[in-house]
C-alpha cells in the first residue's frame, strides 16, 4: 500500500537540509523522493519540523533500564556497579523480562528510534539450567521489538568464563587456562562451551528471523571468552553474514589481565582471533592504544561508542577522533540506558573530545548525524537503512524544531540544532517499515509511562 509524507525539512545527506521533500512510501520501502514541493500534496501526512532516517541505537542491554536512578549515587567503580547489575539479572524469566523490554525498546520508539541492537546474555534460568524452550528469553527480547514497533538485531551473546584469573601474572597460582569459573551470578549466561551456543542460535535463527528482526553474535568479551571459542563465533557470523559485536577495553583492567595472558592487548587478541572482520563492530574500546586503532582500521573493524554509559560508569573518554581520524567507523548506543536519547549520544562524542583535547569541531554536524544513524544501522547489518533514499528502508523521524530548546532555530542550520540542542523529547513522529508507530510524541500501540513504571517496578521489588 502506498503512504505519501510531506516533509517541511529533511536531512537527506551532507550538512545542508531540503525544504519540503515528499517521501513516497510502498510496503518497507521510500519508492521515491521528490523535494522543493513547499506545501503538503493533498492525501499526506504532513511532518512538520526537521525528518531525518529513524535513528539507530547499536548497543542495549534492555534489563539494564530497571537499574535507572538506582545505580548513580553511591561511590564506586565498573566492577562495584556490576554487582548490582547482577542482582537485576537474576531476578528476570521471560515473561517479566518481555515486559521490561517491550517497554524499554517503546522508550526508544518515543526517542526516534528505528533500530536497536540487543547485546543478549541472559539465556537461561538463573541456575544455568536450560528453560523447556531454551530461547525462551531470547524470543522475550523478540516479541518486546515487535510489539514496541521497531527493528531488532538480536547480538546473541557466547559468555563462558567468570573473568581473567587475576594470579595470570604468577606462574605458580594460574589457573591452567587463566580464566575464572563462572560464578553463580554468571551462570545463566553461559551455554557451556561454543558448540552448544551454536546449536542454540541455529534454531532461535530459524525461529525468530523476518523482515524486522535479525540475529547476529556477540562475543561478551575477551574476559568471559578465550581465542579458539571467538574464533569459531567469527566463523559462524561468516557463514550466516550476520554481525559480530564485542565488549572491548572498557576499562584499563581488562588491558591489564589481557596482557598477563595472552602478551597481547584485547583488541590484538579479538582481531587475530577472528580474522576477516568487515562485519565486526567492538563496543566501547575505550582504553584502545593508538596501535588497536591502527590494527582496527587496517582490519575494516567499526567501534559502537556509548558515551552515556562510559561516563556514568566512570570508564573514560574514549579515543573518538584518533579512531576516526584512522578511518574507524563509528556509531552509538545507548548501552545500560542511563538515557535514552541517541541525539545525546551523538553530540557527547565530540563534546568529549572537546573535553579531552581542547579542540572544538572534531567531528562536522553530518558525521555525528551519521554515527546516530546509517552507521549504526550498517553495524546491524542493515545496510539499506538509515538513510533517505528512493529504496531505503522507510524508516524515519520527526524532530520539532518548536520546544524551549529549538525556539529560534536557524533555517538555515537546523541540522546542528538538533544535534546539538535537541533530545528525545523533541521527536514527534516515527516511521519504522512504512508504519507509523509514534504520532505527535504518543506511542500507537503503547502506554510507555505506565508500562516502564509497571514493568520497572516489579523487577526491582522481587
Amino acid at each position: 500500500m502506498s503512504k505519501r509524507f510531506w516533509c517541511e525539512m529533511a536531512w537527506l545527506g551532507g550538512a545542508a537540509v531540503n525544504s519540503g521533500v515528499v517521501l513516497e512510501v510502498n510496503g518497507d520501502r521510500i519508492s521515491a523522493l521528490t523535494s522543493g514541493v513547499l506545501s503538503p500534496p493533498a492525501g499526506s501526512r504532513c511532518l512538520r519540523g526537521l525528518t531525518i532516517p529513524a535513528l539507530a541505537n547499536a548497543h542495549s542491554h534492555a534489563f539494564h533500564r530497571a537499574l535507572r536512578g538506582r545505580t548513580h549515587n553511591a561511590a564506586g567503580t565498573f566492577w562495584t556497579w556490576r554487582d548490582l547489575m547482577y542482582r537485576t539479572a537474576a531476578s528476570l524469566d521471560p515473561d517479566n523480562y518481555y515486559r521490561l523490554a517491550r517497554a524499554t525498546f517503546a522508550e526508544m520508539a518515543l526517542a526516534g528510534i528505528g533500530v536497536v541492537g540487543e547485546f543478549h546474555y541472559l539465556h537461561h534460568q538463573p541456575c544455568g539450567r536450560p528453560y523447556a524452550n531454551a530461547n525462551a528469553m531470547g524470543s522475550a527480547v523478540v516479541a518486546a521489538a515487535q510489539d514496541a514497533g521497531i527493528r531488532l538485531t538480536l547480538l546473541d551473546t557466547l559468555y563462558l568464563h567468570g573473568g581473567i584469573d587475576p594470579r595470570t601474572t604468577d606462574a605458580r597460582t594460574r589457573t591452567t587456562d587463566g580464566y575464572l569459573p563462572l560464578s553463580p551470578d554468571q551462570a545463566r549466561f553461559s551455554d557451556g562451551d561454543v558448540e552448544s551456543w551454536a546449536g542454540r542460535v541455529e534454531e532461535l535463527v530459524s525461529a525468530v528471523s523476518s523482515s524486522t528482526v535479525r540475529v547476529g553474535a556477540a562475543v561478551h568479551s575477551v574476559r568471559a571468552v578465550e581465542p579458539t571459542s571467538i574464533a569459531t563465533v567469527a566463523a559462524w557470523t561468516r557463514r550466516h553474514d550476520a554481525p559480530l559485536h564485542v565488549h572491548a577495553s572498557e576499562q584499563p583492567a581488562e588491558n591489564q589481565q589481557c596482557i598477563a595472558l595472552h602478551g597481547a592487548s584485547p583488541v590484538e587478541v579479538i582481531l587475530e582471533a577472528a580474522g576477516a572482520t568487515e562485519n565486526l563492530t567492538l563496543v566501547h574500546a575505550t582504553h584502545a592504544s593508538d596501535h588497536d586503532v591502527a590494527l582496527l582500521a587496517e582490519a575494516g573493524a567499526g567501534c559502537c561508542l556509548c558515551p552515556t554509559t562510559e561516563r556514568d560508569l566512570a570508564d573514560g573518554v574514549g579515543p573518538a577522533a584518533t579512531l576516526a581520524g584512522a578511518g574507524v567507523g563509528l556509531c552509538v548506543g545507548s548501552d545500560s540506558h542511563a538515557v535514552v536519547d541517541i541525539l545525546e549520544e551523538a553530540r557527547a562524542v565530540e563534546l568529549d573530545q572537546r573535553t579531552s583535547t581542547l579542540k572544538r569541531g572534531v567531528f562536522g554536524v553530518d558525521t555525528l548525524a551519521t554515527m546516530a544513524t546509517s552507521a549504526g544501522y550498517r553495524a546491524l547489518g542493515w545496510e539499506d537503512g538509515g538513510t533517505l533514499a528512493p529504496g531505503s528502508l522507510a524508516d524515519f523521524a520527526t524532530v520539532s524544531l518548536d520546544s524551549v530548546r529549538l525556539a529560534g532555530t536557524d533555517p538555515d542550520h537546523p541540522l546542528a540544532a538538533v544535534i546539538y540542542a535537541a533530545t528525545s523529547a523533541d521527536v514527534t513522529h516515527l516511521v519504522v517499515a512504512g508504519r507509523t508507530v509514534v504520532v505527535d510524541r504518543t506511542h500507537t500501540r503503547v502506554d510507555v509511562e505506565a508500562e516502564l513504571s509497571a514493568a520497572v517496578t516489579a523487577v526491582a521489588a522481587s
